[in-house]
């Protein structure tokens, strides 16, 4: 009798999610641990020292979370922090933990935007494409990750096509339009600067262009040539970085999307120069607290500007029970496949096995023949391993029992 060893993928079991969001932390507290590139670089090339098999890190303005295969869901979070403004202590105090299936379920929902401050936020896909790109650069991304990095792309991708979750024109950027609506009732005639022209100012900038319908909008970017880039498309006016001050003293509105790790827009660039309406987008807030100390300055965060809701957001819960049943469709065939994907070095086993028997018995029949008979005993094999979830130790010694007493 053969005896085969195998060496199965970990159970799901081992696949955690530790973070924190804004049902549990305001904006500050999520800010002290925002992760930077440079900060995500570091942990990536620190990954393979600290036991860390596959992990990537998804930090937005609404959360900071670590998806990984580890051997605690703690491993993940200490391992987070070293790299944080704030503590493990007080990370773990707001935190979630998740692990198995339940954290997968968290994953694809949070990709379909049913765990996004706005329902159906959309652009929180292409944040969760851009973590795995980065993840997947330094090797920190394996056989599960990245099976179901693909099944959360799919299920998006068939929320979005067969739902209304995320119809209409809602998200953070298009939030902070409507509130810059609520608060004037002309707008054309507001002065507009816009620092910080990542994607979310680029969208917001977007947004501001084609709902509002005006042009008086000045960008100012750290990087200057995506300022000019971004203004030339829009038929808009850019200034140096250099001219911060003079333009926030300037502006009647100033919309703050900066990802830096200090805030960017203080209390001296606008003192002594009127009312002015100041949207910060950033995580960590870019926006110095101080300027509130001003007369007649208003400042509202991510967190203020998810309370705006209309017509587009009620309808968007009506489409909640069918994505999640979407969710739940493609949780079940990542399962399927993780089962038969545990059963592959089995299987292959036992078709050596059977061809070497066949060749040591020298069984009276064709080679063709042959062929079709392990090919038939395997698939039966493969099926009974799908149906009752199962190993296949007791079928390897079932097979090669028959076999030798052939």
């Amino acid at each position: 009798m053969v005896i085969i060893q195998v060496n199965l993928l970990k159970s799901i079991s081992d696949f955690y999610i530790v973070g924190i969001n804004y049902r549990n932390t305001d904006a500050d507290t999520r800010g002290q641990f925002a992760i930077s590139t440079e900060q995500y670089e570091i942990l990536l090339d620190a990954a393979s020292n600290s036991g860390i098999e596959e992990f990537f890190i998804l930090s937005t303005c609404n959360r900071t979370e670590i998806y990984g295969v580890a051997s605690s869901a703690k491993q993940l979070a200490k391992f987070l922090c070293t790299q944080t403004k704030g503590d493990y202590e007080t990370f773990t105090q707001h935190a979630y933990f998740k692990q198995g299936k339940i954290a997968i379920e968290h994953l694809l929902q949070v990709a379909a935007g049913l765990d996004s401050q706005i329902l159906g936020d959309y652009e929180i896909i292409s944040q969760i494409k851009q973590a795995v790109k980065i993840s997947k650069a330094h090797n920190c991304i394996g056989l599960f990750t990245e099976k179901l990095f693909n099944t959360t792309l799919q299920s998006s991708r068939t929320i979005r096509s067969n739902t209304k979750l995320s119809s209409g024109s809602v998200s953070v950027s298009y939030a902070a339009v409507q509130f810059i609506q609520q608060q004037f009732a002309q707008t054309n005639d507001k002065k507009i600067l816009l620092l910080g022209v990542g994607k979310i100012g680029r969208n917001t900038c977007k947004n501001i262009v084609s709902t509002l319908g005006t042009n008086n909008i000045t960008l100012i970017n750290r990087t200057n040539g995506k300022a000019i880039e971004l203004a030339n498309e829009l038929g808009l006016k850019h200034q140096s970085y250099d001219m911060l001050e003079h333009e926030a003293k300037t502006a009647d509105v100033i919309l703050v999307a900066t990802n830096a790790a200090e805030p960017t827009l203080l209390k001296k660039h606008i003192a002594d120069s009127g009312a002015k309406l100041i949207i910060d987008l950033s995580i960590p807030n870019n926006v110095s607290h101080s300027v509130t100390e001003l007369a007649d300055i208003r400042l509202v965060n991510v967190d203020e500007l998810s309370k705006v809701t209309d017509e587009t957001l009620q309808n968007r819960m009506l489409e909640v029970p069918q994505a999640k049943q979407i969710i739940a469709n493609h949780i079940a065939e990542f399962k399927s496949w993780y089962i038969m994907r545990q059963h592959v070095p089995v299987i292959k086993a036992v078709k050596c096995t059977l061809e070497n028997l066949q060749q040591k018995h020298q069984l009276e029949t064709t080679p063709i023949q042959s062929d079709d008979k392990i090919q038939k005993v395997l698939n039966n094999m493969a099926t009974q391993m799908r149906q009752k979830n199962q190993g296949g130790c007791n079928f390897i010694l079932a097979i090669n029992d028959f076999m030798t007493r052939s």
